[in-house]
């Protein structure tokens, strides 16, 4: 660390991070890593509501990562996310181009928040490809945050408020509220944006009252929502004290260690579900763990929120790839591949007529065989649909979507993750390989790093709303002379049942 080592004042203390390039260049920016937003959730605090940190006065060393929610090596992962160990879990990353230095534009930067995925029980904020350079070589403040995962984060347990990632959501907003400034950024030009899950976080928080002054603008790219009913909830919850042998309350869980939790809370979110049914499970009971509809923290589903005009005043960016999780019925059983597709989509579908529509809507993605469309069905059921369901929900709220066309020769769909290292401009990490292949097209990178730049800084990505033309969406990495393209470009994403 160096004398000239990058300083920012928090309402909490000092923090000293470092610069990459030579300060005032294009290009260069500084990096803040590991700053608490809330005290370490551990001991009484590991169930309760987020806390702020104790204050420091001496500058403190920002220079890594802090400790993630996520523990253990996660192997090979579609987005490199590493796990960090340590108890401070509950902090924020932030990158920006220029600090104040008493100027008239001092604290004029627009701000973009990113929330990472991992379904709601995996991920981290520490990953390469949400590093913040790219943006803030276009100027826009960057900060990642963290929240507590699976269980710890969403369980719903007697004696301890609900919700607890959600909070830890709203906890690091009012970081960013308080602190953004410091760091260049404008507190009233803040956008959140996040990805699969985290997408499901930005809708959620888009329909939730309480957040309202927090964000400006919402990103939700390949949104996964949870909105777990609290029967269900209580139901994995009672399943998960079985398997752990403890009392199902707060004091009981927290007699047992974090990681033995973790690695029970799969089994207990299938409540005995087997074969089939058991790979399917999270498309008819929803994502194991995540937001809780609890009446208090989560008032309703978020979709309902959306269509009662909670967050009608704030622009909202969406979309998805068209073939989120195809991908993973590459290596079906070879007895799945003979299996009819009506035959097979009566495991996800108890509707004839819905099963009937999809058939029709889907003619060629089922000549690819019944793992193709049971994949497609997949996308469809928990990312496309909800697209359409969000954006119709919102009315004429400004609401823009988009598809994410382009094909991976790596992976041989547009698959899932697979437009993230667009969206932030990395192609150039060597990991972009394992998913895009070794010459994804920068030209596609630069197109959509710059529509995220410009609504953060705008408001508009730079296309008709969805209200103008109700399924008008742009299309990345399609046809070049078909960048924009009408309703047919949701035919498939039916409201499944």
């Amino acid at each position: 660390m160096t004398a000239d080592a990058p300083l920012a004042q928090t309402d909490r203390g000092p923090v000293r991070g470092f610069w990459r390039g030579e300060p005032g260049s294009r290009g260069a920016s500084a990096a803040f890593l590991g700053i608490p937003f809330a005290a370490a959730p551990v001991g009484a605090r590991r169930f309760a509501a987020p806390e702020p940190p104790d204050p420091w006065t001496a500058p403190r060393d920002a220079t890594a990562f802090g400790p993630t929610a996520q523990r253990g090596d996660k192997g090979v992962t579609l987005i490199p996310e590493p796990s960090i160990p340590g108890a401070a879990t509950l902090n924020v990353n932030v990158f920006t181009p220029r600090l104040p230095d008493g100027g008239a534009d001092d604290g004029s930067l627009p701000v973009l928040v990113w929330i990472h995925g991992g379904g709601y029980v995996d991920g981290s904020p520490a990953s390469p490809w949400y590093d913040g350079a790219a943006f803030n070589r276009d100027g826009v403040v960057t900060v990642t945050l963290s929240y507590r995962l699976g269980f710890d984060g969403f369980g719903l347990i007697d004696g301890a408020p609900a919700n607890r990632g959600v909070l830890d959501w709203i906890a690091g907003l009012e970081w960013v509220q308080r602190n953004v400034a410091a760091f260049g950024g404008d507190p009233g030009r803040v956008t959140i944006a996040g990805q699969s899950a985290g997408g499901g976080a930005v809708l959620t928080l888009l329909g939730l009252a309480r957040a309202r002054p927090l964000f400006h603008a919402a990103m939700a790219l390949s949104p996964a929502l949870a909105d777990v009913t609290p029967d269900l909830a209580r139901r994995r919850t009672a399943r998960l004290a079985q398997l752990l042998d403890c009392a199902p309350t707060a004091d009981g869980f927290r007699t047992i260690p974090e990681r033995r939790v973790m690695q029970r809370q799969p089994v207990a979110a299938l409540l005995g579900a087997k074969g089939l049914r058991a790979v399917l499970d999270p498309l008819v009971s929803g994502l194991p763990w995540g937001p809780v509809i609890d009446g208090d923290v989560l008032p309703r589903p978020a979709i309902d929120a959306l269509a009662e005009g909670i967050g009608a005043d704030k622009p909202l960016l969406l979309g998805a790839t068209d073939d989120e999780f195809t991908m993973t019925m590459d290596r079906a059983p070879r007895a799945l591949r003979l299996i009819p597709a009506p035959l097979a989509l009566r495991v996800l579908s108890d509707d004839r007529s819905v099963r009937r529509a999809y058939l029709a809507a889907n003619r060629a993605q089922r000549r690819r065989g019944t793992p193709a469309l049971l994949g497609r069905f997949v996308t469809d059921r928990v990312f496309r649909s909800l697209v359409v369901r969000t954006a119709q929900a919102r009315g004429d709220a400004p609401t823009w979507a988009y598809r994410f066309a382009w094909v991976s020769p790596a992976k041989g769909w547009s698959c899932h993750c697979l437009d993230v290292p667009f969206w932030f401009d990395v192609l150039d990490d060597p990991f972009v390989e394992r998913l895009a292949g070794p010459t994804p097209p920068q030209h596609l990178a630069t197109e959509m790093h710059a529509v995220a730049v410009r609504f953060a800084s705008e408001g508009d990505p730079g296309w008709p709303q969805w209200r103008t033309d109700p399924g008008l969406s742009r299309v990345f990495g399609g046809a070049p002379d078909d960048p924009v393209l009408s309703a047919t470009a949701y035919d498939g994403a039916l409201p499944l049942s």
